[in-house]
């Protein structure tokens, strides 16, 4: 019986590979200076075989989950950064971040926050848009998520969601890993990580900083210009996203003229 982990991060068996158990040379007559009897072997049962394998598998699982096909992109003023999403971990984190995103809410919005070696953070839509918002993207942003807390561990490049003392206050304020934080593990909903852009983190970790209260932030506003996404299995990606990524650049032009225009 042979067990496989399925994009679900469970388990399937099929019965049409057999499990073989490993064998090791028993020791015999060592007074007596005789080599090592190899034709006896000890025979380890195969169930024993298959609860290693399906436990050292489920660890490895929790500290590297399924990442779905799905990415999303920010275009930056100091460079793109690219992450994908875990489905598995936390599905209701990961469904509303992505909405905030197809609406577009994350364009114009910034980092407030560059910890060196901490996290970097975006922050919340509602307060940190430049632009106004319309009222579908308003009554997104406003939603709550329940705390989907589980033991992947914060490491740099994980997706980690900002929230307030209470654990189901999670909006759309979310952290980027700059370094591993074994204290923030099983406290905050991790929901992905960076698939491409470190070298853009390393940027805005060189930038110059003030401190507020408990927060390290950056002197000068990091924007997010606009943001897209794509499917990593569709096989014309490459194509559609040259594409959308300058329309997507020009959009962010017109937007940033209609703020001035609404707020001169």
């Amino acid at each position: 019986m042979q067990f496989i982990l399925n994009s679900s991060s469970s388990f399937r068996a099929r019965s049409d590979c057999p499990i073989v158990a490993p064998s090791f040379p028993l020791l015999t007559n060592f007074r007596s200076g005789a080599k090592f009897e190899r034709e006896k072997r000890m025979k380890i049962p195969w169930w024993v075989v298959s609860f290693a394998y399906v436990a050292l598998v489920a660890a490895s699982s929790s500290q590297d989950p399924h990442l779905s096909s799905a990415r999303v992109v920010f275009q930056t003023n100091y460079g793109d950064i690219e992450f994908g999403f875990f489905p598995s971990v936390a599905p209701q984190t990961v469904d509303h971040i992505f909405k905030l995103v197809r609406l577009g809410c994350y364009n114009t919005n910034h980092f407030f926050r560059v910890d060196k070696g901490f996290v970097a953070q975006v922050a919340d839509v509602v307060g940190g848009r430049s632009a106004p918002m319309n009222e579908e993207q308003r009554k997104e942003a406003k939603k709550t998520v329940v705390g989907e807390f589980s033991d992947v561990k914060h490491v740099r490049g994980i997706l980690s969601m900002g929230r307030f003392e209470d654990p189901n206050s999670a909006q759309s304020s979310f952290s980027m890993l700059l370094g591993n934080a074994p204290h923030l593990d099983g406290q905050y909903a991790i929901f992905g990580k960076v698939t491409k852009g470190d070298d853009t983190l390393t940027k805005l970790e060189q930038l110059p900083t003030r401190k507020e209260g408990i927060f390290v932030m950056p002197t000068e506003r990091i924007t997010i210009l606009s943001s897209y996404y794509y499917d990593t299995e569709m096989e014309s990606c490459e194509e559609e996203r040259s594409v959308l990524k300058r329309r997507l650049s020009a959009s962010a032009v017109e937007i940033e003229k209609q703020r001035m225009k609404c707020f001169p």
